[in-house]
């Protein structure tokens, strides 16, 4: 049977502008206007070293996912963050013992199957192998976990019309900049939400900063190579001022009397101050004359309630991983428990935690009050405790640095 010329093209075109009709209107024009965002990537990928065949065959067909978190559509009102467990979990809950012990027996066998590689990153990076497994763990659950989302399509929606655009613009170029060098096939760049991939989670500028290839193949694998995505987590702490031989936290019973307004990275004494103003270390522990020299910062989790610590510079470097306290105590407990079975020795207190909406009506009053100067997240992290027992102090409330009704009530009187 003869064909008509240029009939099949004809009809592509007619059947593609049919469908595009059939769209509502907002959704044909954002969906357009994305396609052309995209297209004009590409003065800045060629400019990055992505060649133009991985720029046509990545972005070709590639659709926005408007139902991420984290945007600013036009007509419609911002979708937040996603209710992150490190921040609105209670510390007990995002910290179950049961996913630690699980996790640490995981991680015991882990440590003697791969004890040549993670000997040889802890030499070369000062990163306890300990720790690096412990990211592992948290981040992909040793690579049991396949993350939901695709990288390119979550990168470009971000990079149009996410909250944070021009930051991942550049991620996305360095995406593309990825695939078309080969360490990582288009269809296994597989990320969160937010765009982070690989085993141990590197956003695509993170893995140019500071992927290591350590098995020597040729090219930097985080997604499949154990060794590359290690070495590459370890050297992403110590490019960050990782201290090599020198603990993340020492866990510390605090004194009755304890101010725990103090509980700021600001504030740092050496760790013998501390321990001379009545912390003590827990289980009898003994530190030496070189570790009382640190300085350290007081963390306590859950205020007043629940375990303290005398957090050291290491740990700010974990929390550069992931901005939040109960994420580097994940790490650090899970790290410590991969060679000790032993839990914390204060258990956590059955506190609750507010809403975020209402953490962040407290922030506002705080900000008000002149007692807070971060952001207005609703995430009750260091320095919004530290503000909460500011203004309990002023307000002649117990003092216990916790968000709780109580204290909202106060402020809202105000």
């Amino acid at each position: 049977m003869s064909r008509v010329p240029g009939f099949n093209s004809r009809l592509a075109v007619v059947l593609s502008l049919l469908l595009t009709l059939l769209l509502p209107g907002s959704a044909r024009a954002a969906d357009a206007g994305f396609t052309a965002f995209v297209a004009s990537l590409w003065p800045e990928a060629r400019e990055a070293g992505v060649p133009r065949a991985t720029f046509e065959a990545v972005t070709a067909g590639l659709e926005p996912d408007y139902k991420l978190p984290d945007l600013l559509l036009p007509g419609r009102p911002p979708t937040g963050a996603p209710s992150q467990a490190e921040f609105v979990q209670v510390p007990a809950d995002y910290v179950k013992e049961a996913s630690i012990a699980r996790l640490a027996t995981e991680g015991q066998r882990l440590l003697k199957l791969h004890r040549a590689t993670l000997a040889a990153i802890e030499q070369r990076f000062g990163v306890p192998a300990t720790v690096v497994l412990a990211i592992w763990g948290r981040e992909t659950d040793f690579g049991r976990y396949r993350l939901p989302y695709d990288a390119v399509r979550v990168l470009a929606t971000q990079a149009y019309v996410g909250r944070r655009k021009e930051q991942y613009r550049t991620e996305f170029i360095m995406a593309l900049k990825i695939i078309g060098e080969g360490h990582v096939a288009r269809k296994d760049m597989r990320s969160s939400w937010a765009g982070a991939t690989g085993l141990t989670q590197f956003l695509p500028s993170e893995f140019y900063n500071h992927g290591v290839d350590f098995d020597g193949d040729g090219r930097i694998d985080i997604w499949g190579s154990i060794p590359d995505a290690l070495a590459s987590a370890a050297q992403q702490l110590a490019n960050k001022g990782w201290q090599r031989g020198l603990r993340w936290a020492y866990e510390v019973r605090a004194p009755a009397n304890v101010d725990c307004s103090q509980g700021v990275p600001e504030i740092t004494k050496p760790i013998g101050e501390w321990l001379r103003a009545g912390f003590v270390p827990v289980r009898g522990q003994t530190l030496s004359a070189a570790e009382r020299a640190e300085p350290a910062s007081l963390l306590q989790p859950e205020g007043s309630y629940g375990p303290a610590f005398l957090t050291t510079k290491n740990y700010f470097v974990i929390k550069q991983y992931n901005f939040s306290d109960l994420y580097v105590l994940f790490v650090g407990h899970l790290a410590d428990r991969i060679l000790d079975p032993q839990p914390f020795a204060t258990p956590w207190a059955a506190t609750t935690q507010l809403r975020s909406k209402d953490v962040e009506a407290m922030q506002q009053q705080l900000t008000k009050l002149g007692l807070y100067a971060d952001k207005i997240d609703g995430k009750a992290g260091m320095q919004t405790r530290a503000a909460l027992g500011a203004y309990q102090k002023s307000a002649g409330l117990k003092l216990d640095c916790w968000p709780s009704d109580a204290v909202l009530r106060s402020l809202a009187g105000r």
